[in-house]
């Protein structure tokens, strides 16, 4: 591990990236740690807190499959640079808005500023080898997911006490938004895609997912419903705030829904009736085990995030700065969590096992946060919420120790096809929120779809490295 704190090669990359990560989620969990504040300015509800904080996480789930898609075929260098830029504008939008109609349309496009995690793992993916991987993701992931805990640290002071008033807020959100531009162009001119004596991989065809079997196919086509679903829920909450106009909303999910089928057809059809070779080969249930891995993992995290500051808050009569102070020890976790996660799978000798492991631990966290109230001690609290969420961060550097093993050239697909299940978990946690308004619920719904996901994993083959990726680990050595 200590190798990981050179500034030099491979590890100066992973560095710059990771930073990259953690600036993108800083901006992107700007709104929770200030959502207090922000109703109080506004006169909002929290029925109108509880639907920006849906729309922060919907249009993730299209934009990570687009971030994938634009990964693989124009790399990662451009692709998080370019990222970084445009998460300026809807900062910008955001802060300035003055009515739920500006700020929900500004959180919305905000929400593809999460889809910027993707792109690393590709990153890290061609940097480092089989054996590295794990760690070295767990290192990007920890570590750039950190920007959400310091989101939380960090803005309820700078909002109050540097900028003070009603609109401190908009100074604050702002400022993640000019950060993140800036830092585009340090990278930009920082990194490259792979190392100099390596070619940067792509997909032969682009639109959709290669997969390799007309049973991987039709597997294609049944994952992508629970993704329209999740976007068909946010239609649903964006009703009541925007009229029947919104019903529209599910043609275009429809809409959406039909031309990933269609891409899915005509990007794998002529390659499957030509026949794949075997050594092309690769099953799809790897990937949609790690999909409802990661739903349950990250999405659970995108979902308590945003919603435990204000649990804290009016569970123990907490001012607001210091709910979220505490309550951003359970993205603090990341720091040290996702990095173990990450060398447990790369050591242990079983990436599966690790994996379903995590999972069960992570189920049993959230079943006992469930019967958190206002009598436990806040000390008893916060251990169990640590130890909770070491299980979830954990969990998800297990899950993306496997994903660059899968299929090397589609593996920024393949991430943000993950990634893109992690951000609908959130929005259907955050949906069951919303309609019991039960903490305990909400925490024992997530509890159960841990345990049916610890369940697949059993069913998840051990992973093993291409054979490039083997010579190429051996000629590093």
């Amino acid at each position: 591990m200590t190798s990981f704190l050179s500034l030099q090669g491979k590890y100066r990359v992973l560095h710059l990236t990771w930073f990259a990560f953690f600036l993108t989620f800083f901006a992107w969990f700007n709104l929770a740690p200030l959502a207090t504040t922000l109703a109080s300015s506004l006169a909002l509800t929290k029925d109108d807190i509880d639907l920006l904080l849906i729309c922060n996480v919907a249009v993730t789930i299209p934009a990570r499959v687009a971030i994938g898609m634009l990964l693989d075929r124009f790399g990662p260098r451009r692709v998080y640079s370019g990222l970084l830029w445009l998460a300026a504008i809807p900062c910008l939008l955001f802060a300035a808005s003055d009515s739920m109609t500006q700020l929900i349309l500004s959180r919305l496009a905000l929400g593809c500023v999460g889809a910027g995690f993707v792109v690393g793992i590709r990153m890290v993916g061609e940097w480092f080898p089989p054996e590295e991987v794990g760690t070295a993701n767990g290192i990007y992931g920890g570590f750039g997911n950190f920007g959400s805990a310091a989101a939380a640290m960090v803005l309820p002071t700078v909002a109050l006490s540097v900028f003070g008033g009603d609109d401190g807020w908009r100074a604050s959100i702002a400022l993640t938004g000019i950060a993140c531009f800036l830092y585009g162009f340090v990278y930009y001119a920082s990194v490259r895609d792979t190392p100099p004596d390596r070619t940067y991989e792509r997909p032969e065809r682009h639109g959709a997912l290669e997969v390799t079997s007309w049973a991987s196919l039709a597997g294609l086509a049944a994952m992508q419903m629970p993704l329209a679903g999740a976007l068909a829920l946010l239609v649903w909450k964006l009703e009541a705030y925007l009229g029947p106009s919104m019903r529209l909303g599910y043609v275009a999910v429809g809409g959406l829904l039909a031309v990933q089928l269609a891409n899915a057809w005509r990007v794998n059809a002529p390659s499957l009736r030509a026949g794949v070779p075997e050594h092309d080969r690769y099953a799809f249930r790897q990937v949609a085990i790690l999909d409802f891995a990661y739903l349950v993992t990250f999405g659970s995290e995108l979902a308590v995030v945003s919603m435990l500051p204000r649990f804290f808050e009016e569970t123990w009569m907490l001012a607001p700065a210091l709910a979220g102070l505490l309550a951003s020890g359970y993205a603090f976790m990341n720091l040290f969590a996702r990095p173990m996660g990450g060398w447990m799978s790369d050591r242990l000798g079983s990436r599966k096992r690790t994996l379903g492991v995590l999972v069960l631990g992570l189920a049993v966290g959230y079943a006992l946060m469930g019967l958190l109230d206002g009598t436990w001690p806040m000390v008893a609290c916060l251990a169990l919420v640590m130890a909770c969420s070491f299980c979830v961060q954990a969990g998800e550097g297990a899950v993306h120790a496997i994903v660059p093993l899968v299929k090397r050239r589609v593996t920024g697909q393949i991430a943000g096809m993950v990634g893109a299940y992690g951000t609908a978990g959130a929005v259907g946690f955050l949906t069951v929120f919303s309609v019991v308004e039960d903490p305990s619920v909400f925490f024992f719904v997530i509890a159960g779809c841990a345990l049916v996901s610890a369940t697949t994993v059993l069913f998840l083959q051990e992973p093993q490295p291409e054979a490039s990726q083997v010579n190429e680990a051996t000629s590093k050595s």
